[in-house]
């Protein structure tokens, strides 16, 4: 295990540190799904596709 590894489950421990990151994860993973959805539109995929793709994007954020 690296030092960045055993720094970063050391920080885990931390439960404001640990909120903090599982915040911006969510936050990365939406916004990474939303660019996902954009490229999906400018490919002029079908809009079937795009609505399964909006629905996955819509459970997701309801999950979370």
């Amino acid at each position: 295990m690296s030092i960045a590894e055993r720094y970063f489950k050391k920080q885990l421990k931390s439960e404001e540190f640990r909120q903090s990151y599982l915040e911006e994860k969510v936050k990365l993973d939406i916004e990474y799904r939303l660019e996902e959805l954009k490229r999906d539109i400018q490919g002029n995929k079908s809009a079937d596709e795009l609505i399964e793709k909006v629905d996955s994007i819509e459970r997701f954020v309801m999950s979370v």
